[in-house]
């Protein structure tokens, strides 16, 4: 399923709203009596509705599995194949230790970042 991006009026005209600084691009629901986007109007981008909603078996979900949330060595033990490991804020030594025996058992790592 294609997840659709929605993001606030205006939000490519000015800097503070998320041009060029995608962190700012949060949804805000428009409320402008003449407001093109509360109008639906053609041409426009498009609200969220219920038809946008995610399927209730893939809510919750990352590429397929299920997140777990892994802050030292132990947590790796409690991850099955169907988990996608998230490596919460720990130091690089750490963090290091922590990639090796993920990948020993062949597990995905969803923040991985840097290069792979």
């Amino acid at each position: 399923m294609v997840t659709r991006r929605f993001v606030r009026t205006d939000s490519f005209r000015h800097l503070r709203l998320g041009k060029k600084r995608r962190k700012l691009q949060v949804w805000r629901r428009p409320r402008g009596t003449r407001n093109k986007l509360r109008l639906k109007r053609v041409g426009h981008p498009a609200l969220p509705t219920v038809g946008h909603r995610t399927s209730k078996a893939e809510s919750g979900r990352l590429k397929g599995l299920y997140p777990l949330l892994v802050n030292n060595l132990q947590d790796i033990d409690k991850a099955t194949k169907e988990n996608i490991i998230i490596i919460a804020r720990v130091g690089a030594k750490k963090k290091l230790e922590m990639i090796k025996k993920i990948q020993e058992k062949g597990l995905q790592i969803a923040n991985l970042g840097g290069k792979k």
